[in-house]
């Protein structure tokens, strides 16, 4: 029986941090033909490489059903981690790094493995605040996050 063709979508994404560690903001943008959805959100203590890798992770938890996506994300370390089989090696190495250190954020790479099992995912690198209208879309709205969550909790 002939496999049923997944739905195609860009996922755009971006993490920021106000200071690394810091207030950390995410934001990813979904788009499915003329369709854009909009996610973001922000935490008190983390790292621009978690909120970079949170984007990816809650943009894909959005989906409701497997489909084939195309994420762009200005982050080398979540697409190098993909495109270079970073991720692959850890698992194979018992989550250690190169140095046969504990790989850091192993609880969203874990996260992100699961996601990808479930759709078929091509990352592709973007320059980040460049001409990239969505990526800069994203940068402003995890900036955003960030400015709203200080305000909320007065830091």
């Amino acid at each position: 029986m002939a496999q049923a063709k997944k739905t195609k979508v860009e996922l755009y994404t971006d993490g920021a941090c106000s200071g690394n560690p810091g207030v950390g903001g995410w934001a990813a943008i979904l788009v499915y033909g003329p369709a854009e959805k909009e996610l973001v959100g922000a935490v008190g203590q983390t790292t621009n490489n978690r909120m970079e890798m949170t984007a990816v992770i809650e943009g894909l938890k959005a989906l409701k059903h497997p489909c084939d996506v195309t994420i762009y994300s200005d982050s080398a370390y979540v697409v190098n981690a993909i495109r270079q089989n970073w991720l692959r090696n850890w698992k194979k190495k018992g989550w250690l790094n190169a140095s046969k250190q504990p790989v850091a954020n192993r609880d969203l790479w874990e996260e992100l493995d699961r996601l990808m099992g479930i759709h078929e995912t091509t990352f592709i690198k973007v320059k980040g605040h460049s001409d990239h209208d969505y990526n800069n879309r994203c940068d402003a709205l995890a900036v955003a996050a960030v400015d709203r969550y200080k305000k909320e909790h007065n830091l």
